[in-house]
């Protein structure tokens, strides 16, 4: 069954001439928060609790709740792991393409949390009675993925697509020297990578290298091919938080952040097709002669770099019993964003003189972007020192995201990007529970979080985790803590190239493929902290 336009949407926003789109905004704004060891293996519902360098991205009253100076330093480690294969466009489950189920995993190491808290007694037994201020780094995002898949295919190929987004365009345009500057920079590529070519004596309608072209003018893909389709990224986001916080009488605690935000964002991509008998490829040459198909690759990369600043302000109430009550609200986060982006290709026949290659320019575009405001709301309860259960609930509006001119104003196509983000995206809520269990120096911790997707048509858990760890608090200044952390996300659809190969009617006579693609993720994470 195919997926919906929007799926299709999101495999072209790294094919089409436009280095920005709607699922671009979701990336530069949505968080998934890290910090200490303690905090992660709580499931990061702080907003109620404070006392941890963790906490404060959450809530920046955290930091008045300790009545003491501390700094902590996590290192942590991401394994994580992604599956594709083909998703059968046929109700008997057939599978004509991607066929194999590929696993790919990869490592990285951070610092998910850096950390400095500095606490003056006001030597006052009520009022004000304690004032704390801190710098603290706090990892908000990781991006790591690899995504590896392969198969046969007899019916299409990329270079086919490509030859159908191009008829129209002059090959002589395509070939000149400033092609890049009006026309598709893949569609360019393509043509003078030789993946694409003119036939028949037209001058703007192509045909793919993989392709034969008939005397009735058939065009089909000469015989099977293996098509491999690969994606690594990588890079994140931290929060860097200048806070301020206050006690007032052990009953109030109130803080607030500016925060400034750093983005790094990688994404390296490839397809590439073989002949699995070259001999099925027969491509005549105008001398009489003849060649093969033999193999290509396609590569497109893009990265992006972002800074943004957002205010927090938050206060955590203390009625007695136990109880806990925190919340706190962020400001919308403007951005500054620089991308750069570039397309290359490569086409091998069994004749080497007539193999190609070419490379696009390297595009850059900077702009400036906003993130929409976020609330958090927190619950909990402690028993003495012995136990603490917590809950937070967090909501964004996805829907608030606004791309816009770095000076000002905004182009026609950014207009639509907006109008598209308020057409898919809506209302995110984002669920927290933490619990902890005190044994003496020893401490027991679990988490678990989950959310609803931020699209629209998109119903289910969206993205979850569950998460546990071990805490240990010397009689001194020292503690440490551990954590591990499994962070599970939506199954994504991917269409690496578009239906190109219709009925009369319009409805699809050869379907592309179409991959799902399963992510996972473990995380593991060890804080050092000393209090003074």
């Amino acid at each position: 069954m195919r997926k919906t336009a929007i799926t299709v949407m999101l495999a072209f926003a790294a094919i089409t001439g436009y280095a920005q789109s709607a699922y671009d905004g979701l990336l530069f704004s949505e968080d998934n928060y890290e910090g200490t060891a303690r905090s992660v293996a709580m499931g990061n519902a702080f907003t109620a609790l404070g006392g941890d360098l963790g906490s404060i991205t959450l809530n920046p009253a955290g930091s008045a709740v300790a009545g003491y100076s501390q700094f902590t330093i996590t290192p942590g480690m991401t394994f994580s792991a992604s599956t594709a294969q083909g998703v059968s466009p046929f109700d008997d489950g057939t599978l004509p393409y991607f066929e194999n189920r590929m696993e790919s995993r990869m490592s990285s190491f951070s610092i998910p949390n850096m950390g400095l808290t500095l606490n003056w007694d006001s030597g006052r037994t009520s009022g004000l009675k304690n004032v704390t201020f801190g710098f603290i780094a706090n990892k908000s995002a990781d991006f790591s993925q690899d995504v590896y898949a392969k198969g046969l295919n007899s019916t299409t190929t990329f270079m086919g697509a490509m030859a159908v987004e191009a008829n129209g365009y002059l090959a002589s345009d395509l070939n000149s020297s400033g092609a890049y500057d009006y026309y598709p920079w893949s569609t360019v590529m393509g043509y003078q990578s030789g993946m694409i070519s003119t036939f028949g004596g037209n001058d703007d309608e192509y045909v793919g290298a993989s392709e034969l072209v008939f005397d009735n003018g058939d065009i089909v893909l000469g015989g099977d091919i293996e098509q491999k389709y690969g994606r690594r990224v990588t890079g994140g986001k931290h929060d860097y938080l200048f806070n301020l916080g206050g006690n007032i009488s052990d009953f109030l605690y109130i803080g607030a952040n500016i925060g400034i935000t750093s983005l790094d964002y990688g994404y390296d991509e490839y397809f590439k097709e073989e002949a699995v008998d070259p001999a099925d490829f027969e491509i005549a040459l105008d001398n009489g002669e003849y060649m093969y198909f033999s193999q290509m690759k396609y590569r497109y990369w893009y990265s992006a770099e972002a800074s943004g600043i957002y205010a927090k302000i938050g206060a955590i109430l203390t009625p007695g019993y136990g109880l806990r009550i925190g919340a706190a609200i962020q400001t919308p986060t403007t951005n500054t964003i620089l991308e750069r982006w570039q397309y290359s290709g490569s086409t091998e026949f069994t004749s080497s003189a007539y193999n190609g290659y070419a490379n696009s320019p390297e595009g850059e575009y900077s702009y400036a972007f906003n993130s929409p405001f976020k609330a958090n709301l927190g619950v909990a309860y402690t028993v003495g020192n012995f136990a603490i259960l917590s809950a937070d609930y967090e909501y964004c509006d996805y829907s608030q995201m606004k791309f816009m001119e770095e000076y000002g104003g905004n182009s026609d196509y950014l207009e639509e990007v907006n109008g598209a983000i308020k057409e898919i995206f809506g209302a995110q809520n984002v669920w927290r529970f933490g619990a902890e269990l005190k044994l003496g120096a020893l401490a027991l911790r679990g988490g678990y979080g989950f959310s609803n997707s931020p699209e629209k048509h998109f119903t289910g858990t969206y993205r979850s985790n569950m998460a546990f760890g071990l805490g240990y608090s010397s009689k001194g200044s020292f503690f440490a803590d551990f954590a591990i952390r499994k962070n599970t996300y939506n199954n994504e659809y991917y269409m690496p190239y578009a239906d190109y190969i219709f009925n009369e009617d319009d409805t699809i006579a050869e379907p592309v493929p179409e991959l799902v693609i399963t992510r996972s993720d473990w995380k593991a994470l060890l804080t050092f902290g000393w209090r003074f």
